[in-house]
């Protein structure tokens, strides 16, 4: 059987993305950006260009994925950024911590806000970033510990969301990705 992709193009960068099935009969096109400093520098700059009008302070993420996304973008905006991580470390001292569940792995994930990052967030106007928003439980992980946090989420953004383009309207992204749902296979 021949691997399926889904064509997407950002600033002129185009990439073939693999379909994967989540579950019978429904799948998704995977964007894995890791390493690809090209797809990366562009989309960084297209969303640096769609948020430079919001009074921003801080960029949050969650690990792993999106972290390049993160970094590129906080060079561009000159913006500190935060990285929510997937598990304790004894180092990250009193952190906050919300629950989520990944589409890509079915599985809860906890989300961990580092008590340094807490004193950098509180107070702040805080972007949340993603490379891909989907159901939106991470993105409702995030705004749970920056809501613990005292922090002010702004905007919210993302490379591409996905499924339910109606939900997705409040979300700066530069793009969006189907789910491919076999009417057969879902017993319609």
């Amino acid at each position: 059987m021949a691997e399926e992709f889904y064509a997407v193009e950002v600033a002129g960068i185009q990439r073939k993305l693999p379909l994967m099935e989540i579950k019978p009969g429904v799948k998704i096109a995977i964007l894995n950006i890791l390493g690809d400093y090209e797809f990366v520098n562009a989309a960084s700059a297209e969303l640096a260009q769609a948020l430079a009008d919001k009074p921003i302070d801080v960029l949050v993420t969650a690990e792993a994925k999106s972290i390049p996304l993160a970094h590129a973008l906080s060079t561009l905006m000159e913006l500190p950024y935060v990285v929510l991580r997937k598990s304790h470390k004894p180092y990250m001292g009193e952190a906050l911590q919300s629950e989520t569940l990944s589409i890509t792995t079915g599985e809860p994930q906890r989300l961990f806000l580092d008590e340094k990052d807490r004193r950098l967030v509180a107070g702040k106007r805080i972007a949340i970033l993603d490379d891909v928003i989907s159901t939106g439980s991470t993105l409702q992980g995030m705004r749970l510990i920056m809501d613990k946090a005292g922090a002010d989420v702004i905007a919210e953004t993302a490379i591409f969301t996905e499924g339910d383009r109606a939900q997705w309207h409040d979300i700066v992204a530069l793009g969006h990705l189907p789910v491919w749902v076999d009417e057969q296979a879902d017993g319609a």
